[in-house]
């Protein structure tokens, strides 16, 4: 192995950009407050068809479920009734008054204002009495053929999208029911949405798998990190991590591999439906996906070990959200997943101590369209700031901090993707020696900053109402590298 007399210091980078396809994303700086119940307004010109809003669920009160009627009497409503449990293995669940109102009564010894004894409790309006007043719904809040659709509830950690098959009876906790499950298409019908939603990072969990990670987000006025106070943008979570990686045998202690940095992202949610049919079965169209900025400080420092087969992957912090979207009345559950990683290839000779700062944004998710199908979407823009690097020996690495996710409906994946924004350096110098004492260099050496975008849609995006497809369908691999620095050092 050539091998280098002395340590070689890159020169500073100048900044480079790489645009890839286009992306579809929103540049975010703020996590958007509660919305109210979304609205509804025709989008055909016989208003059977409605484009509804899509938004965030208001937080702090439950969200009631929605209910599609099997009589098929008017739209998909928000009703004032909740899961009060779910048996997942049976299909059971009992179905109850989210917060039914209590019936009042005039006060003993005065008049209703009809002319009507108040003993005889009848109402003024109808002349019935409370008894017989009652809402057709309230001994039987559904029946056989609705659908419920349901935020997350006792049993439906990720929310209930289900079809009345048997009304049991009533139990002391509400009506019980036998489900089936069913579709998005059973509950938002002909109607059309098409809106992109923050994920509040405070509703975020972070399960740490290595030492060194810490979590931090900002919904107020921003929290701030480093000596130089810099400021987390609203809306943004970041994870920090500061871990060593197996280093080289023969390296010495000096040369301890390690990695250090941040991850600082923005996710939203994108969600479409097109239910506007013209009479043929599923769907005009849809699409769910994931999107967002991102950006990441991180340095690779040592020698790291070689590589054996694939690269050392080291996950570092698992993410989970399950934030609930509100499209029209119905609430739709969307299941987010994200799995930040290390990840190095080495030959064990290298040693690198590389600073990289990497800037832009990313969108995942799948496309649907009546007559084609499924198609998958991925796109991102990103920029790579001036970085400082040295080497010390002949070799070849690759770093890379990066993340897996996957985004879902109700529980059921639908995409998962692999966005890994790398550094890749590879020098090939050796020194000699006269008998003088002189010495003297000659090889070369280069630094590539870059991106790989890869994953998949899975079988369960078949939930919004579309043909079921038998395989996966891979995102394809969306790769861009681009040149940081070059050079070349000669007797």
């Amino acid at each position: 192995m050539r091998t280098l007399a002395r340590r070689l210091l890159i020169p500073g980078l100048t900044a480079l950009a790489l645009t890839a396809t286009g992306c579809g994303s929103t540049p975010h700086t703020g996590a958007a407050d509660p919305a109210a119940p979304a609205a509804v307004t025709p989008s055909s010109s016989d208003g059977t068809s409605q484009q509804l809003d899509v938004a965030a669920a208001p937080q702090g009160t439950p969200t009631p479920a929605a209910v599609a009627r099997a009589d098929g009497k008017g739209k998909t409503e928000q009703s004032t009734l909740k899961v009060a449990s779910y048996d997942k293995a049976s299909g059971r669940a009992v179905i109850a008054k989210s917060a039914p109102e209590p019936v009042r009564s005039p006060s003993p010894g005065k008049s209703s204002g009809t002319g009507k004894s108040p003993e005889t409790g009848k109402s003024p309006e109808t002349g019935k009495s409370p008894e017989t007043g009652k809402s057709p719904d309230a001994d039987k809040p559904v029946a056989v053929g609705d659908v419920i659709a349901s935020a997350p509830a006792p049993g439906a950690p990720a929310g209930l999208l289900a079809k009345v098959t048997e009304v049991v009876g009533k139990t002391d906790k509400g009506t019980e029911v036998k489900t089936a499950s069913t579709t998005l298409a059973a509950v938002l019908g002909d109607d059309k949405a098409d809106g992109k939603v923050p994920v509040d990072p405070a509703a975020v969990t972070v399960e740490p798998l290595t030492k060194g990670v810490t979590f931090s987000w900002a919904k107020g006025p921003g929290l701030t990190f480093g000596p130089e106070g810099a400021k987390l943008p609203l809306g943004n979570l970041r994870l920090d991590v500061n871990a060593s990686i197996d280093t080289a045998p023969d390296a010495p202690a000096s040369a301890g591999a390690s990695v250090s940095g941040f991850v600082q992202l923005a996710p939203q949610v994108e969600f479409a439906y097109d239910g506007s049919t013209g009479g043929a079965p599923g769907p005009r169209g849809a699409f769910l996906g994931m999107s967002g900025d991102w950006s990441s400080q991180w340095k690779l420092q040592g020698r790291a070990a070689a590589s054996t087969g694939a690269p050392k992957r080291i996950p570092f912090a698992k993410l989970h959200s399950s934030p609930v979207i509100q499209v029209g009345p119905v609430p739709v559950v969307v299941n987010l997943d994200l799995t930040c990683y290390i990840q190095v290839e080495a030959d064990g000779r290298v040693t690198l101590d590389v600073q990289q700062d990497v800037k832009g944004d990313f969108k995942v998710g799948g496309s649907y369209a009546a007559g084609k199908g499924w198609t998958p979407v991925s796109a991102s823009n990103v920029k790579s700031t001036p970085v400082k690097a040295s080497v010390t020996a002949a070799g070849k690495v690759k770093g890379a901090l990066g993340a897996e996710a996957s985004v879902g409906l109700y529980g059921a994946v639908g995409v998962t993707a692999d966005f890994a924004p790398y550094l890749r350096g590879e020098g090939d110098i050796k020194a000699t020696a006269s008998s003088d004492g002189k010495t003297s260099l000659d090889g070369a050496w280069a630094l590539y900053g870059g991106f790989d975008l890869s994953g998949n849609l899975q079988l369960q995006l078949s939930l919004f109402g579309t043909p079921v497809f038998e395989r996966r369908i891979p995102l394809g691999t969306l790769n861009r590298e681009w040149a940081l620095t070059t050079g070349h050092v000669g007797r």
